[in-house]
């Protein structure tokens, strides 16, 4: 259960996020009162709504019951991507971490019509639970699709891809482990690419300017929009050393 936030303490990174507290639907509220306790990983938030306490450890293989590759999305939303690659691979492991509650709860609603026993979901800030609770190199792939842009100067430095996650998400990953990313926002592609070109620990996954669209990520509605407006998709792809 998440615990609330001691407004005398504060973290000592921003955050990539806005919490997002929109009012769930009663069938949203059943799903996560039902089944929270099957799919939400209980982690202790210490001082802050969607932290990680220092002493938080996360065992996969504990988790799941057994050892399989494990597949970590950021930002999973309502889950379309994580939902769709879990049914179709069942002989892999997924965790989806997101702040919004509400999409976790759609996600759960989902993963229960649809059976789906090898996912699980961490309502926690990511680039933490990465950095504190998982153990090093235990991560297959880190999959980052759409996250939010930040389209005001501003505010592009919130952005959660900068020098130090790549420093975290290499950590994370295995050897010949695969960062997946991408976005419907030019300018910050261009970042991402900028980043992770220079980021010690890996290699480009792809050739050319950009990498081809994944093809393990389901088309969603969001993904539509975007392209409706004429943005192009700019996917990338990194190879942990």
């Amino acid at each position: 259960m998440v615990r609330p936030q001691d407004p005398s303490k504060f973290r000592e990174k921003p955050v990539s996020f806005v919490r997002r507290s929109g009012r769930m639907t009663p069938s949203q509220i059943k799903a996560w009162d039902d089944h929270e306790a099957k799919y939400v990983l209980d982690v202790d938030h210490g001082a802050t709504v969607t932290g990680v306490a220092d002493h938080v450890r996360l065992d996969p293989e504990q988790i799941f019951g057994r050892s399989a590759p494990l597949i970590v999305e950021i930002g999973s939303g309502q889950g379309h991507a994580i939902l769709h690659a879990s049914a179709a691979h069942p002989e892999k492991n997924f965790l989806a971490v997101e702040v919004f509650r509400a999409g976790l709860a759609r996600t759960i609603i989902r993963a229960e019509k649809g059976g789906i026993t090898n996912l699980r979901l961490a309502e926690v800030n990511a680039p933490e639970l990465l950095e504190k609770a998982l153990a090093a190199e235990v991560v297959d792939e880190l999959w980052v699709f759409f996250p939010d842009p930040w389209a005001k100067v501003r505010h592009q430095k919130r952005r959660l891809v900068d020098a130090d996650f790549a420093r975290i998400a290499a950590g994370s990953l295995k050897p010949g482990g695969v960062l997946r990313l991408a976005t419907d926002w030019e300018e910050y592609a261009e970042q991402m690419r900028e980043v992770l070109d220079a980021a010690p620990g890996f290699r480009r996954g792809f050739e050319g300017e950009w990498a081809e669209r994944y093809d393990g990520r389901v088309l969603t509605a969001f993904e539509k929009k975007g392209a409706d407006k004429g943005r192009a998709i700019r996917d990338l792809s990194y190879v942990r050393d």
